[in-house]
């Protein structure tokens, strides 16, 4: 690790295009709540009508937002810190400095059904998460005792890493 030259040591990425369906779901909820808001042909009054506006509006952006901000992940390992970006914005985003990891694992099944779904997750018995997809991950155990868990794609080279690093650290 010593003598390398800058940028980072490892990057990867998990993705799940089967969240863009779910996105198309709440732009439809988005759709349908603009259509009945602009075709005011309700009969039984304003609130039933600004509820059920309210309601899909609501529903469809938080749809949109939660599917399209975690259809995939992004893993930047350099010679400091860890970091984790989920979207197309990289927001959320977790950066995990290498000095704060205890041990790293391969872990070569993750499922969302692990997690309670797709996301940033946090669990009390297993720590916190970012899952975008079933398969592949790696899971840091940090000096305070909480776990990170991500799904992301040749986790296994990025286990090599982190782990070469926490060698040098110990010398």
């Amino acid at each position: 690790m010593t003598g390398h030259p800058p940028g980072p040591l490892w990057t990867g990425r998990a993705s799940n295009p089967m969240q863009w369906l779910l996105a198309a779901v709440g732009a439809a909820c988005v759709a349908l709540g603009v259509e009945l808001a602009v075709d005011n042909a309700w009969t039984s009054g304003f609130v039933p009508l600004l509820m059920a506006v309210t309601g899909c509006l609501a529903a469809g952006l938080l749809m949109v937002y939660g599917t399209v901000a975690f259809v995939h992940v992004s893993v930047t390992i350099d010679t400091e810190s860890l970091l984790v970006r989920c979207g197309h914005v990289g927001f959320p985003r977790r950066r995990i400095e290498l000095a704060d990891v205890a041990s790293v694992e391969f872990l070569s099944r993750i499922t969302p059904q692990h997690w309670g779904g797709w996301g940033y997750r946090w669990r009390p018995e297993k720590g916190t998460a970012v899952i975008v997809r079933r398969g592949e991950g790696f899971e840091l155990t940090l000096g305070d005792g909480k776990l990170f868990t991500v799904t992301v794609d040749d986790a296994e080279n990025a286990v090599r890493v982190i782990r070469a690093h926490l060698r040098t650290l110990a010398r």
